[in-house]
Order: structure tokens, then sequence, then C-alpha cells
């Protein structure tokens, strides 16, 4: 009999551990709130630690099931580095809003367990054990506010929808098992051939589950109402950690499993690639509410990230990895940035609101000025150097198509991150906001600001971490 490796998998079971005991704690102790974020922003810091001293070579566990390698470790710190800020930067922001309840930051780190064991998933089952884990958290937190009409709105449109999505992504699981004789992903692509039309129909249906998990177009119609209708902290959450997590699944199922039918697939990805870039540059430029805009804009940078999935080569892989990294940078700011739009503790959402940032808040309106720049991928900022590493990977396999509707859709895009810093910089000012901002979400914008600016000076730090992950 195998004994079990604890050691590859300490950061889930202290996760496990650390959810059961602040359920028990928050059901003991009464108004314990504070006490249980403490804890969880604490042992979301101590996992990242467990995950850093992880052996730094290929490991599978579990009769081959559970993956521990460069891409899961890097995957899973960023997981867990960024629900970390997410949580300190949204602080303010729970207390104003009533959400305060011992459940919510539990379920986050029980969202969050969910999302590591789908970046190590290395079979189909582990796989959909991680993301119904996830998926079942998430619903939660979308309608977290149950008074709010929009809140549990959002709620049960993702609810249905990702309902739909998962039940695809299981018969596709499903069809794969029947055609292929197994659920590990190396005796799939042992077993798996293109003549095999069953095998590839299960792709397609796993693909569309994907898809939907990343918000991809045609697969995105949940994104906006959820982004807009969820608490500000909940779309931040949704906005950045469950990408991390879709992505890396994305990659380990393309090319690890289905490496052989890549004639097959590639086309798809490359159709929801340039959907996404079409649909995220286009729709967003008559939005009003910037948490809608922020959907739409996220729905387009994953169009790009996907065009890095495309490529089918470790370049194209790692480009997408860096992509993803400083997207969540970028977004990480972003929401900083909106977390801070708030007059006598009410929140405001709408474009119009940021007339005249620039009179009034100078610091505030130059950070959001940075990462809209950024985001638009304007050099010599990071969102630059992201895509330009996309396109880089992208022209090297001769996708020249891609290319160009990549860079047209950058420039349409940037009409409407240009039209919101008009606003900021133009527009008469509107009555000042708020300046009692919390230190947690003080430091998250000045972190993301930082990074965004000073990326060009040193950005082989990120390249040559990125440079030794590899696939296959």
């Amino acid at each position: 009999m195998q004994a079990i490796p604890y050691i590859y998998i300490l950061p889930e079971l202290f996760l496990s551990v650390a959810i059961m005991s602040l359920l028990m704690l928050g059901v003991f102790i009464k108004k314990s709130f504070k006490l249980v974020s403490l804890l969880t922003i604490s042992s979301l810091a101590f996992a990242i630690i467990l995950v850093l001293n992880q052996p730094n070579e290929m490991v599978k566990i579990f009769n081959d099931s559970y993956i521990i390698d460069k891409l899961s470790i890097f995957m899973k710190v960023l997981t867990l580095l960024f629900c970390l800020f997410v949580l300190l930067s949204s602080k303010d922001y729970i207390k104003n809003n009533d959400i305060d309840k011992i459940e919510y930051p539990i379920i986050i780190l029980a969202s969050t367990l969910g999302m590591i064991l789908m970046i190590s998933s290395y079979d189909l089952i582990v796989f959909y054990l991680g993301l119904e884990l996830q998926s079942l958290c998430l619903y939660i937190l979308a309608s977290f506010r149950r008074e709010d009409v929009r809140s549990s709105e959002a709620g049960l449109k993702y609810f249905v929808l990702s309902a739909l999505a998962s039940g695809l992504l299981l018969y596709g699981c499903s069809l794969i098992y029947g055609f292929t004789g197994s659920t590990n992903f190396e005796t799939i692509a042992t077993n798996l051939n293109e003549a095999n039309k069953g095998a590839v129909f299960g792709i397609v249906f796993i693909i569309v589950g994907l898809a939907f998990k990343v918000s991809a177009v045609p697969f995105h119609m949940w994104s906006p109402d959820v982004y807009e209708g969820s608490p500000t902290s909940v779309t931040s959450f949704f906005a950045l950690i469950p990408k991390i997590a879709a992505i890396t699944v994305f990659i380990r199922f393309m090319y690890v499993p289905f490496i052989n039918a890549i004639n097959q697939w590639q086309a798809i990805i490359i159709f929801l690639s340039i959907a996404s870039m079409i649909v995220g540059a286009v729709a967003a430029i008559g939005q009003q509410n910037i948490k809608r805009l922020m959907a739409y804009s996220s729905i387009g940078h994953m169009g790009y990230a996907l065009a890095g999935l495309a490529t089918g080569t470790n370049e194209g892989i790692q480009s997408l990895i860096i992509y993803l990294t400083i997207y969540l940078v970028m977004n990480l700011g972003a929401f900083g940035c909106i977390f801070m739009m708030k007059r006598e503790n009410i929140f405001y959402e709408n474009i119009n609101d940021l007339s005249g940032l620039s009179k009034n808040h100078p610091i505030l309106a130059f950070s959001f000025l940075i990462i809209l720049f950024s985001l638009a991928g304007i050099p010599p900022l990071a969102g630059f150097f992201a895509k330009f590493y996309i396109f880089m990977a992208v022209i090297e396999v001769k996708m020249y198509a891609l290319a160009i509707i990549g860079l047209v859709t950058t420039v349409v895009s940037a009409f409407y991150y240009i039209r919101i810093i008009k606003v900021i910089y133009f527009d008469k000012p509107k009555k000042p906001f708020d300046k009692n901002y919390d230190f947690g979400l003080k430091i998250s914008l000045i972190l993301s600001s930082i990074l965004v600016l000073v990326y060009f000076i040193y950005p082989s730090i990120l390249t040559d971490l990125v440079s030794s992950i590899e696939v296959y």
C-alpha cells in the first residue's frame, strides 16, 4: 500500500482544517466577524508559505490523479495571494454594506480551496470535485445580500447558467471516459485519436463548460449582470480569482489529454478568442455602470488570453501566464479605485460619479489613469507588455489574422478607457469622495499602481520565472 505523501498536499489539508475550525469558531463565538476575517487572511498567508515550500519538481500522487509541478505552484500562489488582497481591499465595503457575516470569509476560503484542487487536478473526477466546490461557494457569494433584489437576481442567473455549463462539462467528461476508458489525463492522451468522433464531441462540451467559467463569448451572458448585481467585494473576487483556476484547467486540458486532437480544438479556441475580443471591445462603449464596464473589459481580456492558448506552443502558454498575472494586478488596482468611490458611506458605481475626480483627489485620479491606460495596453505600462507577449507568440505560429484582430480590438477598447479618463480629468467636479480609506485598500492600490507603472524597468523578474514553466 502506497503511503500518502502528506508533504505535497499540506496547503490543501491546512485550508480544509482552517475552514472547519473557523466555522466552529464563528458559530460558538458571537459577533466574531473581525476575528474570523483576520484568521482567514492569516490562513491564506500561511497557505502561500506552505505552497512555496513544496518540492520544486514534478510529482504525481494518488494514482496520478493529482499533480504538483511548476505550473500548479505558480497558479496556487497567484490564487492565494490575490484572494488575500481582495479580502484586504474590501474590508471597508463589507462593513458599510452589512455583509460582515462570519460566513463571508469562510465561503471565500472554501471557494479558494476548490480552485486549488482544480489547479492540481490530473484526473477528470478530481477536477470536477474541485469545480463543484468552487461553484457552490460562488452561487452563495453572488446572492449574499439577500435583501437586495439585484444581488438575488445575480445569484439566480449565475446559478442557473453555471449549473447548465457544469452539466455540459460533466457530459463532456463522461463522453471522454466512455470513448477512452480512463479519467486520467495521460491515459486519455494515449487512447485519444483523431478518428474517435465521440471523444471529439466530449472535447467540445468540455470547452463550452470552461469557456463559461472564463466568461468567453458566446458564453459570457451571465458576466455583466452578475458583476453589476453582486456586492462590489464579490465582483472583485469574481473578476480575479476564478479566472486563475479556469485558465489553468484550460491549459491542462488542451495540452495534456487533448494535445493529440489539437487540429480539432484549435479552431474552436481561435473563434472564442476573436469573438471575446470583439464583444469585449464593442459592447463596453455604451456602458454607464463601471462594474458592467469591467465585466466587458474582462471578457475582452480573456479573448487575448485565449489567443495565447490557441497557439499550441509552450511560448504561447508562457505568454498567457504572464498576461494573466499582469491582468490580475491591473484588475486589483481598478477595483481598488472603485472601492474608493464612496460619499458619506454610500458607494457609487456610475462613471459620471467620477466627474472632476482629479480636482478633489489627484492621487486617486492618477492611480486610475495608470490602471486604465495599462488596461488599454498603452506603452510603457505593464498592460502593453502583456499584449505584446501574446501577439509575439501568435505571430510566431503565423496566425496573422488573429494578431490583426487583436490589435484592432485593442484600439477600439482604448476608446472607452480614455472616455473614463476624460470624465476624471476634464468634466465638472462633483462633491468629493470620502478620504477615510482602509489601510488594506491603500496598500492594494499603491502596490498595483507601482507594479503597473514600473514593470518596464525590470520585466525579466516575471518572464524568467514563467520561462521555467512547461506543460508538455
